[in-house]
């Protein structure tokens, strides 16, 4: 009998997973993840420089990266977009070219990978649950 047939309809009804809560920002480096953060609504270019403006640095104190550290991003348009370019230029950013769809290349997807797993193993009954139990992975993945 195959896993789902194995929970009743009410139950399997009622799991939530990652991507009912939206899309997930958050930053690493070698010292583990950094903030986790939750967007609620459809991310255009702005709202991705305000997320940036307000989480990439302190992220980056938060995990005693020193001066010359890179930030790396994919090629979502947002992120490649003029006026996104601009203001990390602005801001003496220093960012790494990288490569179209190469996801496999990407280190934080390895994180995204375990907070799924780690979160359906949980099995969050709703969005709420979902978001806490998210916060409290994240909080616990390893630096390594």
């Amino acid at each position: 009998m195959a896993k789902t047939e194995e929970l009743s309809k009410d139950t399997r009804n009622k799991i939530v997973d990652l991507h009912q809560a939206g899309k997930t920002e958050s930053a690493i480096g070698k010292l583990g993840p950094g903030r986790l953060i939750r967007v609620k609504e459809r991310m255009n270019g702005a709202m991705y420089r305000e997320i940036l403006s307000k989480n990439l640095l302190p992220s980056a104190r938060a995990l005693k990266m020193k001066r010359g550290w890179v930030f790396q991003h994919d090629n979502d348009p947002k992120h490649t977009a003029r006026a996104t370019k601009e203001w990390l230029r602005k801001k003496h950013f220093k960012v790494l070219e990288w490569p179209s769809q190469s996801p496999d290349l990407n280190p934080i997807e390895n994180l995204w990978r375990e907070l799924k797993i780690r979160v359906a193993q949980r099995q969050p009954q709703n969005i709420t649950a979902l978001e806490e139990i998210c916060m409290e992975e994240w909080a616990k993945l390893p630096a390594t």
